[in-house]
């Protein structure tokens, strides 16, 4: 692990890159997403956070993993690597040309649903929500990534790159 707490992201001129780690968390055919406000719409989003300068991507979403939910998940595998380019549309992304890379991990399924569940604030400020929705019910939701749902419903043993280009569309298209 990092003994550096400095996410691994920079900024530079009109450019914003962020280096991600997110948890797949299922149990009983519903997994846990993280909710909270942005830009006015209720978003459904992965466990996780920014990988600290020095840290594993492994070590962050265990990390991660615990100080949202106050649980220390193990990994079963790495399942997706994402590439995502947007036009940023929150706090200090506004305007800027944004590149984040992501790693998903599937965690290793503990038999229960119970948390130990923190408060914590997202990146706006507003308060994050832990929610067990069902895999089934997931396309009613607004779940970000839009990749998230259909790999859930059609899971895929094999590790899955993805790359999200959303750089010519505006923010009607992220929801």
């Amino acid at each position: 692990m990092s003994d550096v707490n400095v996410d691994c992201k920079f900024t530079e001129a009109n450019y914003n890159f962020r280096y991600r780690a997110g948890a797949i968390i299922v149990e009983m055919g519903e997994v846990l997403l993280v909710g909270s406000i942005f830009n006015g719409v209720y978003t459904y989003y992965t466990v996780g956070g920014g990988v600290h300068m020095g840290e594993l991507s492994a070590d962050a979403v265990i990390r991660e993993g615990i100080e949202e939910t106050g649980i220390k998940f193990e990994i079963e595998r790495l399942a997706i690597i994402h590439k995502s380019f947007y036009n940023g549309f929150y706090l200090n992304t506004v305007g800027k040309m944004c590149h984040e890379l992501a790693f998903y991990y599937l965690m290793k399924p503990r038999g229960t649903k119970e948390l130990n569940e923190p408060q914590s604030k997202n990146s706006s400020g507003y308060n994050e929500k832990m929610h067990w929705i069902k895999i089934s019910e997931l396309n009613r939701f607004n779940v970000y990534p839009t990749f998230l749902t259909k790999y859930l419903i059609h899971p895929n043993e094999k590790l899955v790159h993805i790359i999200t280009d959303n750089r010519d569309r505006n923010i009607s298209d992220f929801n």
